[in-house]
């Protein structure tokens, strides 16, 4: 499976041409080069400009349908959505999203809806947890805290612990919010480390053991509290840094 963060990171091309076109006008679509309610160009012309036959370029028409981007409207042509649209679970558009530059607010969404699922999930990991799960999730949490991480590195050791939290939880929906956390974490990767602090990779390796402490006495509260507390470091270290960047006049938080 190819992760939204190691597309983000490697910037790896899409192989097919349908890939390539639906990632190209993907892109356009995010980045507003072609904005909401505005009618995109004919079939010739984008077939032209991709370089791609019409059966190509339809069946990227209809990907980009599937998601919520895009409706064809007869003889009138295919019209870009409102944003409300757009399925934000699906991993292409949180990739584009991260191609075309996110912002605060894009990032700060993000943390709610982790702060809505995830703390609920830990909840439920404390009452539905195997012992196996438990000592997994307690073997990632304390890889986090390996002193040799790079940024990206740590990135995915911390991807893998929430995520195998949402699988210790015991509810499948649970498991498909897995790319916004990931697109998450890929928002704090870019903008900033505890890598680059020093002690910050033990802190973030305490916050996520002490998860795994409450999930292990089977307190549903103190994995909650716990899972918003990491989720809330995270946010916070974002606020800073965009504060840096702004001169201290995010309203982040």
């Amino acid at each position: 499976m190819k992760s939204l963060f190691e597309t983000v990171i490697s910037g790896t091309p899409k192989r097919t041409s349908h890939a390539q076109v639906v990632d190209q006008l993907g892109k356009a679509i995010v980045s507003g080069e072609f904005p909401v309610g505005s009618i995109l160009p004919g079939d010739p012309e984008l077939a032209a400009r991709f370089r791609v036959s019409r059966t190509v370029l339809r069946e990227a028409m209809k990907t980009l349908a599937a998601k919520g981007m895009v409706v064809p409207r007869a003889r009138i042509g295919t019209r870009v959505t409102s944003r409300k649209d757009w399925n934000l679970f699906d991993s292409d558009i949180l990739t584009w999203h991260f191609a075309c530059g996110v912002d605060e607010d894009f990032l700060h969404h993000l943390s709610e809806v982790r702060l809505a699922f995830e703390t609920h999930a830990a909840a439920l990991a404390a009452r539905n947890a195997t012992e196996a799960e438990i000592a997994t999730m307690m073997r990632l949490a304390v890889a986090m805290g390996d002193a040799s991480h790079t940024a990206e590195t740590l990135a995915v050791a911390d991807l893998k612990f929430h995520l195998a939290v949402l699988d210790a939880s015991g509810n499948p929906f649970l498991r498909t919010v897995g790319s916004l956390i990931e697109a998450a974490l890929v928002g704090v990767f870019k903008l900033s480390s505890p890598t680059d602090e020093k002690g910050g990779i033990d802190e973030v390796a305490r916050n996520h053991i002490r998860i795994v402490e409450e999930i292990g006495k089977r307190d549903e509260v103190g994995a909650r509290q716990a899972m918003e507390y990491v989720i809330k470091y995270g946010r916070d270290r974002i606020q800073k840094a965009f504060d840096v960047e702004s001169g201290g006049n995010s309203d982040f938080a």
